[in-house]
């Protein structure tokens, strides 16, 4: 499964649909995002997601930690965001 990674200019509501969508096809995802505005985007869009996925009966959870990611050659703290079927 790819990671799905949120900037503080990503669209929510796009996000949210990727969300459900891999939620709908394999029942987890997972979200990544550094900075304040990016994880803001990534809990508004998956609060989005619970919307649209109990349309069909499902129910989400999200489970954040923290990750370490390389870019550009420099070690960076980013949120990670599993979300799966409650």
């Amino acid at each position: 499964m790819d990671v799905l990674k949120v900037s503080a200019k990503s669209r929510s509501t796009a996000v949210a649909g990727a969300i459900a969508g891999v939620i709908r096809e394999i029942g987890h995802a997972e979200v990544q995002a550094i900075g304040a505005g990016a994880v803001n985007q990534a809990i508004k869009a998956i609060a989005i997601a619970r919307g649209y996925l109990a349309e069909d009966g499902i129910d989400i959870v999200c489970v954040p930690s923290f990750t370490e990611v390389s870019i550009l050659d420099q070690e960076r703290t980013a949120v990670k965001l599993v979300v799966e079927k409650r």
